[in-house]
């Protein structure tokens, strides 16, 4: 029986473990209780490059495309976030405005945490403080393996690289819910392209196509595939 892997905190685009996910349980239940929760609705805007940075998102229902909007409007998005996943710190930490769009990926509900309440709390938990400076020394190391990963190979190799990321690590069959076209957005390519290599993948036997979902019967043989 295979797993169908929705985008949720192990199950996403990136493997990089998320900063909330590394603070204190009682910082992470007192954030929760301060915040404030909102819904936003198929394609609604959440965030947009630009925006002062005043707190950080984290998904409780619902998946979120965090990317940039192109010159002609279109969206290209560059991370696929579900529950259980945050964003937005780094623009916290950094004060700067931020550098990227976001949009909701189906209905969603996600939480702001204020910075300033952030920032102020954090300070109480020093053992966080540490625990974060781990978790963006692993997101940086990751980020550059990802980046070297897509440079390299053919399309079909680095689309092999990236469902076996978002395949997770467990034995067994697999599936991942995505679809053409955000492949395409996460690979850099048009949807032809991502198409293509898609297809090449399956005549290979490493993948099977369904209805916004693509099933990966062995994880490990398609990373192998992804080496070339």
């Amino acid at each position: 029986m295979s797993r169908i892997v929705q985008l949720t905190a192990t199950r996403r685009s990136l493997v990089t473990p998320m900063l909330f996910s590394a603070l204190d349980s009682g910082l992470q239940a007192h954030l929760i209780r301060i915040s404030r929760a909102r819904e936003f609705a198929d394609g609604q805007i959440i965030q947009q490059r630009g925006d002062k940075a005043d707190g950080f998102w984290l998904i409780e229902h619902g998946a979120v495309r965090v990317g940039q909007f192109l010159p002609d409007g279109e969206f290209r998005a560059v991370a696929l976030l579900g529950p259980g996943d945050s964003y937005g710190e780094l623009a916290v930490f950094s004060g700067k405005p931020r550098i990227v769009d976001a949009l909701s990926r189906g209905e969603s509900r996600l939480r702001l945490i204020a910075a300033k309440p952030f920032l102020d709390a954090l300070g109480n938990y020093p053992a966080s403080s540490r625990a974060l400076l781990g978790a963006l020394s692993e997101q940086l190391q990751d980020t550059l393996s990802i980046l070297a990963g897509l440079r390299r190979g053919t399309n079909p190799e680095r689309l092999a690289g990236l469902l076996a990321t978002m395949a997770g690590e467990a034995p067994g069959p697999a599936g991942v819910t995505i679809t053409q076209q955000e492949l395409a957005d996460l690979l850099g390519v048009t949807r032809a392209t991502a198409n293509a290599a898609l297809r090449e993948l399956q005549q290979r036997r490493l993948v099977e196509r369904g209805y916004g979902t693509i099933r990966i019967p062995d994880r490990d043989a398609l990373a192998a595939h992804a080496m070339g």
